[in-house]
């Protein structure tokens, strides 16, 4: 699958894997900003992507910013619907008890493609039981 992008950044890396193996791209800081503990920060990515139709685009946390400073991404995953024309931006969160400062060009999130059916939602009287049931949060014991 080819999926076009603009980089509205030239100075920043081209979005790619680190890994070939891996199952997303990175997504870098176009600018450099300090993240105080509890604060959110809309990140500019510097990309514009089209998301094939049947596709959607997953902003996912990097698990390597998150196990050393505590950022995560606030809506994680964030979503990119195939229709969407502007630049893709990352909301993150310090959830850490220090500053932390965030470099231009610094890798802070990645985004997988992935495909998702097409459904047509259908209204009944009742759904089909199950033996879970209505069994909701910590059901499994976990």
């Amino acid at each position: 699958m080819q999926i076009t992008f603009q980089r509205l950044d030239k100075e920043l890396p081209i979005p790619q894997r680190a890994h070939e193996d891996d199952a997303a791209i990175d997504l870098y800081a176009r600018v450099g900003v300090t993240i105080e503990p509890g604060q959110r920060f809309s990140m500019p990515t510097g990309i514009v992507v089209e998301i094939p139709l049947g596709h959607g685009g997953l902003v996912l946390p990097r698990s390597g910013l998150a196990v050393r400073s505590g950022v995560g991404v606030v809506n994680g995953p964030g979503l990119i619907d195939p229709g969407y024309r502007g630049e893709v931006a990352v909301i993150l969160i310090n959830h850490g008890e220090e500053p932390v400062e965030l470099s231009r060009g610094d890798r802070i999130a990645q985004l997988a493609v992935v495909p998702l059916p097409s459904v047509q939602w259908v209204e009944v009287d009742e759904v089909s039981d199950t033996v879970r049931g209505e069994a909701g949060f910590g059901s499994s014991g976990a």
